[in-house]
C-alpha cells in the first residue's frame, strides 16, 4: 500500500506538495533498498578498471591476479601506445569506448566527487590512466593523425588468451584528412576536456594540458568530418561501428570545451551548429555511439541556473527525454522488465541503465538546485522522482530484482561466476607461469567452473531482453561480458547514493 501511495504522489504532484512526496520517497526506497553498501559498491566499481587496464601495472596495483601486458603496442607505427583500457572481455583496445568511459569517469567526479570520500583518489587514477593513454594517441596531431584502436578484433576474438599472453596482431588504426574520424576524435576531446576540469585544482599544469590538447584534437575532428567506421570499416565493424553519425560527437566534444574554457566561441559554435548537427535527434538514447541525451543534460545546467538562455532548447530537449523515460506514460520510448529494469533494445542492457540512470541523476540535481519540475502531459516529473528511477536501477543492478542477485562481480552473496572474460577466466600468470596459446586457452572458455579469478566490481551486460532472466555463461557475451562504459556512469550513481541512501 506504501510503495501505491509513493508511486501515486510521485507522478504528479503540485509544488507546495513537495515536503509529502520526498517523504514518501524515503519510506519507499527505505522498503525496497534497505541493507545496500554503496559505498562497498562504490569501491569495487572503481577497482573493476584496475583489472582493465593494459601496459605496464604500477606497484600499487590491486587486483594482483594481473600482470603487464601489450607493453610493444604502437611499435609497428612508431609510437607509444601502451597502457589505456580493455573495453571489455577481450584484448583489444578500442578508442572509441576508451574515450566515452574517460569521459564519463571525469563527469562522474565533477558532479559527485564530493561525496566519494576515500575513493575519490581511485577514481582520479582511473581518469588519468584513460587520459594518459589518450593523450598518446593524440601525440601526432600536429601531423593530422590519431590513433584510435590497437589489436585486430578477428584475430583476438578467434583466440580465448590472457592479456599477458597475447600473440594475436596488435595492428594500429588510426584516422586522418583523407580517413577521418570525427566520432571518434570528438568523444576523444570531450573526454580531455572534462578530464581538465577533473584536474583543474588538482594538477593545473596536466590540466592546461589536457585542455589545449583537447582544443587541437576537435579542431581536427571538425575540419575533417566523417564517420570512423566509414574509413576503418571492418576494423571497427560490428565491433564498435558507429551506427549514429558522427554530429552529436562534435556538439558533445564543443559542449565539454565551453563547460572547461569558458570560451564563447564553443557557446556560438554549438548555437550555430545545433540543427546542422542534428541536436534534437534521438533525444532518449546515450551511450558510446549517441550522445544527444547527454549533450542537451549538460548544457541544460546552465539554463537552470539562469545563466545561458541562448541554451534553451537544449533544456526542451531534456526535458522531452525525461519525459520519454518515465514508467507509465502512453508511449514510453524506453521498456521496462517486469522487475523494474530499464530495457532497450541492441547490445548489452546494462550500458542502457546506468548511462540513463546517470542522466537522471544528474539532471534531478539541476532541476532542485533551480527549484524546477519537468510537466509530461497529466505527469508531473520532480526532482524526488527522478532520483527515485535511477536508485531503483541501481537497486535492482545490486540486487533488488526477481532473481535476488548482484549483476556486479563481488558484490553481495550471489553474482556471476563465469563471466565472459578473458583475464579472469583464464588461470592467473601466478598460478599458471607457462603460456597458455590461442585454442588452448578454449577449455577455459568452454567450463562450467566459475572463473578462478574474481574481476571485482565488473557489472555484467545483464538479463536477457526484458523478461528478468540471466544465463550465467561465458558463451552468452551480451549477457556475462562487463565493459568499462559500463561501470563509468555508474561511479557516479554510488556516489551520490553513498551520501544519500
Amino acid at each position: 500500500m506504501l510503495e501505491k501511495m509513493a508511486r501515486n504522489a510521485l507522478l504528479s504532484v503540485p509544488a507546495f506538495r513537495f515536503f509529502a512526496v520526498n517523504l514518501l520517497v524515503l519510506l519507499h526506497l527505505r522498503q525496497i533498498a534497505a541493507g545496500h553498501d554503496y559505498n562497498d559498491a562504490l569501491r569495487k566499481s572503481i577497482l573493476f578498471f584496475e583489472g582493465q587496464r593494459s601496459g605496464k601495472l604500477p606497484p600499487e596495483q590491486r587486483l594482483r591476479w594481473r600482470r603487464d601486458s601489450a607493453l610493444h603496442d604502437g611499435a609497428t607505427a612508431g609510437v607509444d601506445l601502451t597502457g589505456g583500457y580493455y573495453d571489455a572481455g577481450d584484448n583489444i583496445k578500442f578508442g572509441f569506448p576508451m574515450a566515452f568511459t574517460t569521459t564519463m569517469l571525469s563527469w562522474s567526479v565533477i558532479d559527485f566527487g564530493k561525496t566519494m570520500g576515500p575513493e575519490l583518489g581511485n577514481a582520479l587514477k582511473a581518469v588519468r590512466w584513460g587520459t594518459d593513454y589518450l593523450l598518446k594517441a593524440t601525440s601526432k596531431i600536429g601531423n593530422g593523425v590519431v590513433f584510435v584502436q590497437v589489436g585486430d578484433p578477428y584475430s583476438d576474438h578467434n583466440c580465448w588468451e590472457r592479456p599477458e599472453d597475447m600473440d594475436t596482431l596488435r595492428t594500429v588504426f588510426k584516422i586522418d584528412g583523407s580517413h577521418p574520424g570525427s566520432d571518434v576524435a570528438g568523444e576523444t576531446a570531450a573526454a580531455l576536456a572534462a578530464a581538465s576540469i577533473v584536474f583543474r585544482s588538482r594538477d593545473p599544469a596536466y590540466s592546461s594540458f589536457l585542455l589545449n590538447r583537447a582544443v587541437t584534437v576537435f579542431q581536427f575532428a571538425d575540419k575533417h568530418r566523417g564517420a570512423y567506421s566509414n574509413s576503418l570499416r571492418r576494423a571497427v565493424c560490428p565491433f564498435y561501428c558507429d551506427v549514429n553519425g558522427y554530429q552529436d560527437e562534435l556538439l558533445w566534444a564543443a559542449a565539454w570545451l565551453h563547460k572547461a574554457s569558458r570560451k564563447r566561441q564553443y557557446r556560438e559554435y554549438i548555437v550555430r551548429n545545433e540543427v546542422v548537427l542534428r541536436a534534437g535527434d534521438t533525444i532518449n538514447e546515450f551511450g558510446w555511439d549517441n550522445k544527444h541525451a547527454g549533450i542537451n543534460v549538460l548544457l541544460s545546467k546552465e539554463v537552470l541556473m539562469g545563466r545561458a538562455n541562448y541554451f534553451a532548447s537544449f533544456k526542451q530537449n531534456a526535458d522531452g527525454f525525461i519525459c520519454s523515460i518515465l514508467p507509465g506514460i502512453s508511449h514510453p520510448q524506453v521498456q521496462y522488465s517486469p522487475g523494474g529494469l530499464i530495457y532497450k533494445a541492441g547490445g548489452s542492457n546494462m550500458q542502457h541503465v546506468t548511462s540513463l540512470s546517470f542522466l537522471l541523476l544528474a539532471y534531478s540535481n539541476y532541476l532542485s538546485h533551480a527549484n524546477k519540475v519537468v510537466p509530461c502531459g497529466g505527469t508531473t516529473a520532480t526532482p524526488a522522482l527522478l532520483k527515485h528511477l535511477s536508485k531503483r536501477q541501481v537497486d535492482y543492478i545490486l540486487g533488488d530484482n526477481p532473481l535476488g542477485m548482484s549483476y556486479m562481480v563481488g558484490y553481495g552473496a550471489h553474482y556471476p561466476q563465469r563471466i565472459h572474460h578473458r583475464g579472469s577466466s583464464l588461470p592467473s600468470v601466478a598460478a599458471h607461469p607457462a603460456h597458455i596459446a590461442c585454442k588452448a586457452g578454449s577449455q577455459y572458455f568452454l567450463s562450467p567452473n566459475p572463473n578462478p579469478n574474481k574481476l571485482v566490481g565488473a557489472v555484467v551486460g545483464g538479463p536477457t531482453n526484458n523478461t528478468d532472466s540471466f544465463p550465467d555463461s561465458r558463451p552468452f557475451f551480451q549477457q556475462s561480458e562487463p565493459t568499462t562504459y559500463i561501470n563509468a556512469p555508474l561511479v557516479g550513481l554510488l556516489s551520490f547514493f553513498s551520501a544519500h541512501p
